[in-house]
C-alpha cells in the first residue's frame, strides 16, 4: 500500500469553532469581550492567537493527565479530521511555543473571563439549592501543589514541615465560594500559601447577595467574618470553635438561645459594636461518642427556621468538601495538579481549571433542569468523558445549524443517561492511609544530581583452547 502525501498547514480557527460544546455555558463572543477588555488582544497575525490560548487553558483541565501538545491535538481533533479528505494535516505547535503563547497571553484575561461567566444558577424548584428561599452557598479552601521551581517557591513559599524534613513544593492557596444545590463555583481567591483561609473568605463576600445564605466551617469563625457578610445584607449559619464561649441572653422554645460576638481589638478601634446572633447547639453520634456541635446564625425567627432545621442543613456545607473533590480528583488527577513552572501561569492555568469545572456543571444543571431532577443526581466523572467526546464531535458540524441542535440533544441525553442513586447520609473521618518511605526526603542539592555513566570493562579469566 502507497502512503499518501499529506499537505501540511498551519491550524487557523474562529473563537466559535472551538468550544462549539459549551457554548451555552461560555460564548465565544464572550471570550472576545474578556480579550477585548484585558487588552489581550494579539498585535499580528498569530498561529496561536489569544482566543485560542484560552480555549487550550480550559481544555488542559478536560485532559489533565496529557502533556500541552497532545491537549491541543485533542482540542483541534474535530476540525482536523474535516481536513482529512482534502489531504491536509494540520502541523501541531511544539510545546516551548504553547508556552511563549500562554506568557504572551497572561492571567488577567482567564481572570476576566471567570468573572464574567461564574454566576450561581439554581432556581427555586432546584431542590436543596433553596432553604426557606435563601439561596445556601458555602464557602471553603484548600491548597495544592505547584512546580517546584525558584519562582513559584518566591511568590507562593513552603508550608512547614517536621524537623529534619524539608518540604516537597511549594504550594498555592485557593479560597471558593459554592453554590450548595449546583456545586457552581461562583468566586475564587488565589494567594501565596502563607495568607490564612480566612483572609481568603473576607475577599469572596463580595459576591454574596441579601438573598443568599452563607454556611461556613469552624476554621473561618471571626467577627470580621460575620460583621461583613451581614453588612452584606446576606444571612450566616456557621459553626464555632469549641474554645468560644456564648452568654446567654434569652433561650427559645426549640433549645436554641440569643446571645452576642464581641468584635475583636481591631474592630472595635474602627467603631464596631457587638452584634446579636442566635446559637444552636446539637449533638451527634460518631462511632459510639457523642460530639457537640455549635452553629451561629442571623436568622432569629424560629417558626421558620427552627433548630432542627438548620442544624439539618447545616451539613449542606459538605457539598463544598464534595465540589473540591471533583476538582482536585476527578478533573485534575495528577500527581502535581499544576503544570506552569512561572507563578502568572500558575494563576492562569488555575482560573482555567476553575472554568473548565464551572463547564461541566453547568451543563449537567441544563440537563438536570429539562429532567426535573436534582444536578447532584448526574455522575461528574461520566459527564466529564462525555464533554472530551462532544468537543470533536460538535467541531465537525459546525456549518448546520440543524445537525447544531441534535448533537446538543444528544449531549443532554449522554448526560442524563447518567443519574446516579440519591447520597445516603454519611461522615468522613479525617485519615490517611500512606505508607512511610525508608528513603530520605528529596532536597534542593538533590536536583539534577544524577548519577555519572560508568565506563564498563571486561577482564577475561580463562581462554578457550
Amino acid at each position: 500500500m502507497s502512503l499518501v502525501n499529506f499537505e501540511v498547514q498551519q491550524p487557523y480557527v474562529t473563537p466559535s469553532q472551538l468550544l462549539l460544546a459549551i457554548e451555552k455555558v461560555i460564548p465565544s463572543q464572550t471570550i472576545t469581550k474578556a480579550i477585548i477588555s484585558t487588552s489581550s488582544v494579539e498585535q499580528r497575525q498569530r498561529i496561536l492567537p489569544t482566543h485560542v490560548i484560552v480555549a487550550l487553558v480550559i481544555a488542559m483541565s478536560f485532559w489533565s493527565s496529557d502533556s500541552v501538545v497532545s491537549v491541543f491535538k485533542n482540542l483541534i481533533h474535530g476540525l482536523a479530521c474535516l481536513r482529512i479528505p482534502e489531504l491536509i494535516r494540520f502541523k501541531t505547535p511544539t510545546s516551548s511555543s504553547i508556552t511563549e503563547a500562554r506568557q504572551r497571553t497572561g492571567a488577567s484575561v482567564m481572570t476576566r473571563l471567570f468573572e464574567m461567566v461564574a454566576k450561581p444558577l439554581a432556581t427555586l424548584l432546584t431542590p436543596d439549592a433553596f432553604l426557606g428561599g435563601l439561596r445556601i452557598m458555602a464557602v471553603d479552601g484548600t491548597v495544592m501543589d505547584v512546580p517546584d521551581t525558584r519562582e513559584n517557591a518566591r511568590v507562593f513559599g513552603y508550608p512547614g514541615s517536621r524537623p529534619g524534613t524539608y518540604p516537597a513544593f511549594p504550594k498555592a492557596r485557593l479560597v471558593f465560594l459554592v453554590e450548595a444545590g449546583t456545586h457552581l463555583i461562583t468566586d475564587a481567591f488565589i494567594s501565596p500559601y502563607r495568607i490564612g483561609e480566612r483572609k481568603g473568605a473576607l475577599k469572596l463576600l463580595r459576591s454574596i447577595e441579601p438573598d443568599m445564605l452563607l454556611m461556613w466551617d469552624r476554621g473561618l469563625h471571626s467577627f470580621k467574618m460575620v460583621h461583613a457578610a451581614i453588612k452584606q445584607k446576606s444571612h450566616i449559619l456557621g459553626r464555632v470553635p469549641a474554645h468560644v464561649k456564648f452568654e446567654v441572653v434569652e433561650t427559645f422554645d426549640d433549645g436554641s438561645y440569643k446571645s452576642w460576638i464581641a468584635p475583636d481589638g481591631q474592630s472595635r478601634k474602627k467603631g464596631a459594636t457587638r452584634i446579636p446572633i442566635r446559637v444552636i447547639e446539637y449533638v451527634v453520634e460518631e462511632n459510639g461518642t457523642e460530639k457537640v456541635y455549635r452553629l451561629i446564625t442571623d436568622l432569629m425567627d424560629i417558626s421558620t427556621f427552627p433548630a432542627l432545621l438548620l442544624a439539618q442543613q447545616y451539613h449542606l456545607r459538605w457539598e463544598a468538601e464534595n465540589t473540591l473533590d471533583e476538582l482536585k480528583v476527578h478533573l485534575n488527577g495528577r500527581k502535581t495538579p499544576i503544570r506552569s513552572k512561572n507563578p502568572r501561569e500558575v494563576v492562569q492555568e488555575i482560573y482555567g481549571w476553575l472554568l473548565g469545572h464551572y463547564c461541566i456543571r453547568a451543563t449537567m444543571f441544563q440537563s438536570a433542569t429539562i429532567a426535573g431532577i436534582s444536578p447532584l443526581r448526574l455522575s461528574f466523572t461520566g459527564s466529564l468523558r462525555v464533554i472530551r467526546r462532544a468537543i470533536p464531535q460538535f467541531q465537525q458540524n459546525i456549518d448546520n445549524s440543524t445537525h447544531l441542535n441534535i448533537y446538543i440533544s444528544w449531549l443532554i441525553s449522554e448526560i442524563l443517561d447518567l443519574e446516579i442513586p440519591p447520597p445516603q447520609g454519611r461522615t468522613n473521618p479525617r485519615v490517611v492511609k500512606k505508607t512511610r518511605s525508608k528513603y530520605k526526603s528529596k532536597k534542593r542539592c538533590h536536583r539534577n544530581n544524577s548519577t555519572p555513566r560508568q565506563q564498563l570493562s571486561f577482564e577475561i579469566f580463562k581462554k578457550v583452547s
